[in-house]
């Protein structure tokens, strides 16, 4: 299709802005080289530049793909997921400041920047879809946005765009693109979790509510204007009625099961599974899963594995042949996957967690994107595991889930080493002499005086270190038990204070996620003999915060009764303080 694509330019758009869409980032790179040998065969190899050769050059220079490198030298861009920001950013504004006359672009583009072109051509109306193993095609909406990039209302009176496609199906998409297209709903496919929402929030707590705010939606609407679409064979009010009332049972019954809702008769209201989901945005499926999985003292290895069976990844990209980058990936990190299925994207999730944790170079710069989107989706994810175990009691499994949210933030494992690694200017000799004093945590590392830690390090300059202690807070913890209330409950005040007075700001030193994220901290009540939990409260401050915690009215016994503080952020911030002593004084 390159050919007619080159001789359309040349006869719609020779010296005007010129957007091609294909399928694959591969597919940009080898249409890019296609139109500029077409263009040498002319004579005249650079026809679609409109630089000067030194502002080109100087451009040039700071272009890390070897690719966009090569093409924007004839006047065309690339524009993929696999571009790098700033790449992606300097041939968006060379497009867009008509510097460079033609952008080869992945589908991507048509949904996310502005950049409208004179011509549009969309090479081809299928992609690889890795989930089914095959090629489909395009959703209509995304060609007709492909489409709308055509015309530039600040200089064009039109726009003109050229689709290439197979010849039995030219007369389909002449049909659409000439006669007005019905948009139609997707709420059937997504009603689970909408239901869930409002049984949550109050709005449904009967299956008549559920019928009634059915019939305020568009998929109502379109039900009876086309029901074949939606399996409806007649728009009788009777066999509406019904469809509806079926639909609504199916749904409340799958929400039942999977332990979201509890129905009693026809009323239905709320399970702690369905607060949850509704909560974090997450799928019913999701915490149905975390519910059937979960137990009182999972290892960090299985919680990854439930982490990366979330349904919100379902739809993480397996490119063609990517299951030959997760085969390398899996050979390098440290717990196992299954082989077998290593174009799964569950798996893929796996693995660019564990890579993230290890600090391994991504195979191809696609899995760098990749790896923000699922990163992204885990703080959520966790955070619902997180309240899961805690309403269960179980403190083992949910300071786990903790660790496994400061492994993300920080992009190391929990291991004796991490801790210090939050440190960029450590090396492992310093982090070595630092683990044989007994320095084992930033922490430990705030309490130490200067001059002591400057005749630790010898000759190694503690000024770079100071200055990266001071991204990190210092917290230190005061108790004070309150007597017993009218039913006999103690509670606890707790403050918490910051006494690292160089730092007054709330933002984590995170360097290795990819969002800026506020500093917040867990609240934990629990016994660690027993590893039972009995309270948990999420807090976040600056310099000091006063809170209190309500003890446990008949604990079994007060040993091993501890208040933990657990950072959401920062590996090893976890600082213990036994009660024991505390209660001993109570009548």
């Amino acid at each position: 299709m390159n050919k007619p694509a080159y001789a359309a330019i040349c006869s719609h758009s020779p010296t005007k802005p010129v957007l091609i869409f294909v399928s694959s980032r591969r597919q940009t790179r080898l249409t890019a080289l296609d139109l500029i040998q077409y263009a040498a065969s002319d004579e005249h190899p650079r026809k679609f530049l409109n630089i000067a050769e030194e502002e080109l050059q100087m451009i040039l220079s700071q272009i890390t793909d070897q690719n966009l490198r090569h093409t924007m030298q004839f006047g065309i861009g690339l524009h993929h997921a696999g571009l790098n920001d700033k790449d992606r950013s300097a041939v968006e504004e060379l497009f867009g400041n008509n510097k460079i006359q033609v952008l080869v672009s992945t589908s991507t583009l048509a949904w996310g920047v502005n950049l409208p072109a004179h011509l549009v051509i969309i090479k081809g109306t299928e992609y690889y879809d890795g989930k089914s193993k095959r090629y489909v095609d395009f959703p209509i909406t995304d060609i007709l946005q492909m489409m709308g990039r055509a015309g530039r209302p600040q200089y064009d009176q039109h726009g003109k765009a050229v689709i290439l496609v197979h010849e039995p199906k030219k007369s389909f998409y002449k049909k659409f693109l000439y006669e007005p297209f019905p948009v139609e709903s997707s709420l059937r496919e997504q009603l689970h979790n909408h239901f869930n929402a409002e049984i949550v929030s109050g709005t449904i707590s009967h299956k008549k509510d559920a019928i009634h705010y059915l019939t305020w939606t568009y998929f109502y609407r379109r039900l009876t204007v086309n029901p074949a679409y939606y399996g409806l064979e007649d728009t009788n009010p009777a066999i509406v009625s019904s469809y509806l009332s079926r639909l609504v049972q199916i749904t409340l019954e799958d929400l039942e099961d999977s332990g979201c809702i509890k129905m009693i008769e026809d009323s239905v209201e709320p399970m702690i599974l369905g607060t949850i989901a509704s909560q974090y945005y997450l799928s019913y499926l999701t915490v149905s899963m975390f519910g059937s999985n979960f137990g009182p003292s999972l290892s960090l290895e299985v919680l990854l594995h439930i982490l990366s069976a979330a349904s919100e990844y379902d739809e993480l990209p397996v490119r063609h042949n990517e299951e030959n980058h997760n085969a390398t990936l899996a050979e390098k990190v440290p717990y196992k996957v299954d082989k077998n299925r290593l174009d799964d994207p569950h798996v893929k999730a796996n693995l660019l967690f564990q890579a993230h944790f290890s600090q391994l170079e991504m195979p191809i710069s696609d899995y760098v994107t990749d790896l923000k989107s699922v990163l992204d989706q885990s703080i959520r994810i966790i955070q619902a595991m997180i309240d899961i175990c805690a309403n269960s009691g179980w403190l083992s499994s949910t300071v786990t889930c903790m660790h496994l949210m400061q492994m993300v933030m920080q992009g190391l494992w929990f291991d004796s080493d991490s801790a210090l690694q939050m440190l960029p200017c450590l090396n492992n000799n310093v982090i070595g002499t630092l683990k044989s004093q007994g320095i084992s945590d930033v922490q430990k590392l705030l309490d130490v005086p200067r001059e002591t830690l400057q005749n630790l390090l010898g000759s190694y300059p503690a000024s770079s270190l100071y200055q990266d202690l001071q991204r990190f807070p210092c917290i230190h913890v005061k108790l004070k038990l309150k007597n017993k209330d009218e039913r006999g409950s103690c509670s606890l005040n707790v403050r918490l204070e910051n006494t690292n007075a160089k730092r007054k700001t709330q933002r984590a030193f995170t360097p290795r996620f990819p969002k800026v994220k506020d500093e917040a901290w867990w609240i934990v009540l629990g016994n660690t003999i027993t590893s039972e939990l009995y309270a948990l409260k999420r807090v976040s401050f600056a310099d000091h915060l006063v809170t209190r915690m309500d003890l446990p009215s008949d604990p079994v016994t007060s040993e091993g009764l501890k208040l933990i503080l657990v950072s959401d952020c920062y590996l090893g911030y976890e600082l213990e303080y036994s009660l024991e002593e505390l209660l001993k004084g109570q009548p």
